[in-house]
């Protein structure tokens, strides 16, 4: 067999052989991207640690300016996920016009799941 006919065989042989290492090599960076995402949790209280529900949270990326809201639920919790571990965040929670103070969620916090109270302040 000529070697040109022999390459030509070889390299239609190996070629789907290539494109499954390459989708495999594909799916397994996505799984580390996903790995690395993190997400923060909390429960927004009033000012006697009684939940708060239906209460606004606010999750602003300091990088992008983009906010993203939520509400609570009946027990007061919230949660975000899929947030980048690059960038900082700033969270706070509004409900009738009172609001929580603001918390910071820094690029250098490691966490993949942040746990993150939110206290409102409610005038009587």
């Amino acid at each position: 067999m000529r070697p040109r006919r022999k390459l030509l065989l070889w390299s239609c042989a190996l070629l789907p052989l290539l494109s499954g290492i390459a989708a495999a090599q594909d799916s397994k960076q996505e799984a580390k991207k996903e790995a690395r995402l993190r997400s923060v949790l909390g429960v927004v209280t009033d000012k006697s640690d009684k939940p708060v529900a239906n209460a606004i949270v606010f999750l602003k990326n300091l990088r992008t300016n983009v906010v993203i809201s939520h509400f609570s639920d009946t027990q007061g919790n919230y949660r975000f996920t899929g947030l980048d571990p690059n960038a900082d965040y700033e969270l706070r929670a509004e409900v009738g016009g009172e609001k929580s103070a603001s918390r910071t969620i820094s690029s250098l916090d490691s966490r993949k799941e942040m746990n993150l109270n939110l206290k409102i302040d409610r005038k009587r």
